[in-house]
């Protein structure tokens, strides 16, 4: 009963974290009718659950997003994708998931990812007559793009939960954001295509200015290749490449003028109440874990489903819809913490034909993509609200509609990394 307790507080509208707390502690109380392990678990857990040196990596992240997007080098990646895609059918909308695909790989948030495209890309798209409808889809669609393309703080929270390797992580999601972002780009292709009156186009740009433009976002290039290619090579460890990659994206904005102490200030106030909330939903997982750890669910659920012989690949697929249906009523990092100390222990008594590692990163990925498609999924995608909310006259009923193609194309991409993992493991197999 823990679980649904959990919903239901948080259908009335507690915090995500605070519910998980609360029904741990009471579970746990339930269990042993005694407080004297409450108390203890608060005594320890606490430290034990933050002095994990992988989740340090989550608020450096989150302020290279910061210091990225006070650079303004969204609006430099926007104008350089512009520049090469925008004489295209429906360009200004192709530059949008490009730019986000960019951004989204000094970022490592969808929120953050969507909320700065948004400033950017719906101004433009709109002056240049594209429909509310495709404007706020692509651009709620392209903010996925934030936490698939590495590095992701969803990909480190579900590494320090499952004991995987974050640089292996961040390797299999390569290929599967790239796959991604093209696949968002056909469905743009084939809307305008459908609905003319959808999308227009620019004037060519000279390639002189394509060239101009594709030089001024160099700072992207150079922080991409710091962070993830000190990991990959084995120069940085994932929280010396964060810690890098936030002091590089500080010294651009510096280098732009565009930090100032109350800058700064605006910065480190926001990565830390983003911190604080992301902590609190982890400590609250970490209480209600040891409810269940003490309650024998994982272990017992995971015996069951493995005794039943039931169809591997059914499982998974009934997982995944699981996910796909969560997402409509809660955030994708609540949906991590509460489901995988869950799902994780009875997906990995299944034969996949792998090895635990394998299967570990495969699953993580697709978990991931799940929770990518529950963000733009109606009634209650969090991307969906952010970029409405930052289109005047907007009907949220027009971002549904423009929405869903992006949503099929999401599914169809799943579809084909759940029947051909190699495609999310060939990476991996390739550098290690």
């Amino acid at each position: 009963m823990g679980i649904p307790a959990v919903l239901l507080l948080v259908f009335l509208r507690v915090p995500i974290g605070l519910a998980m707390m609360v029904i741990g502690v009471v579970g746990t109380w339930m269990i042993t009718k005694n407080f004297n392990p409450v108390m203890a678990q608060f005594k320890t857990l606490s430290y034990s659950t933050f002095a994990s040196h992988s989740l340090s990596v989550v608020p450096l992240f989150l302020l290279m997003g910061q210091f990225a997007t006070l650079s303004g080098l969204s609006s430099k990646i926007f104008k350089a994708a512009t520049d090469w895609l925008g004489h295209r059918k429906g360009g200004v909308a192709m530059a949008a998931i490009g730019a986000s695909a960019g951004f989204g790989s000094i970022v490592g948030s969808s929120l953050a990812t969507a909320a700065t495209m948004g400033r950017v890309a719906l101004p433009e798209l709109r002056k240049h007559g594209y429909s509310d409808a495709l404007s706020t889809g692509t651009v709620a669609a392209g903010g996925t793009l934030g936490i698939l393309i590495p590095p992701s703080v969803i990909l480190v929270i579900f590494a320090v939960l499952t004991e995987q390797n974050i640089a292996k992580l961040f390797m299999a999601a390569f290929i599967p954001g790239f796959l991604a972002a093209a696949g968002y780009l056909i469905v743009i292709a084939i809307y305008v295509r459908v609905r003319p009156g959808a999308g227009t186009t620019m004037e060519r740009v000279p390639y002189r200015e394509r060239f101009k433009s594709l030089a001024a976002i160099w700072p992207v290039l150079v922080v991409f290749v710091l962070v993830i290619g000190g990991i990959y090579t084995g120069i940085f460890t994932p929280t010396e490449a964060a810690a890098i990659g936030a002091a590089g994206t500080g010294l651009i904005a510096l280098a732009y003028r565009s930090l100032t102490w109350a800058n700064v200030r605006d910065a480190l106030l926001s990565t830390a109440m983003s911190t604080a909330m992301i902590f609190l939903i982890v400590f609250g997982a970490a209480v209600l874990n040891g409810f269940l750890a003490m309650s024998q669910l994982p272990q017992v659920a995971a015996g069951w489903i493995g005794e039943q012989g039931y169809n591997p690949w059914m499982v998974l697929i009934i997982v995944l819809v699981f996910y796909l249906i969560l997402g409509c009523v809660m955030d994708s990092l609540s949906m991590i913490l509460l489901t995988i100390p869950i799902l994780y222990p009875m997906m990995m008594v299944l034969d996949f034909g792998m090895t635990p590692d394998e299967f570990g990163i495969w699953f993580g990925i697709l978990v991931l993509i799940a929770v990518e498609v529950g963000l733009i999924t109606p009634p209650v995608g969090m991307n969906l609200f952010i970029i409405n909310s930052m289109s005047p006259g907007t009907r949220l009923s027009e971002t549904y509609r423009g929405v869903l193609p992006f949503v099929i194309s999401d599914i169809v991409r799943t579809a084909i990394l759940v029947a051909f993992p190699a495609i999310t493991l060939c990476m991996v197999w390739l550098f290690y």
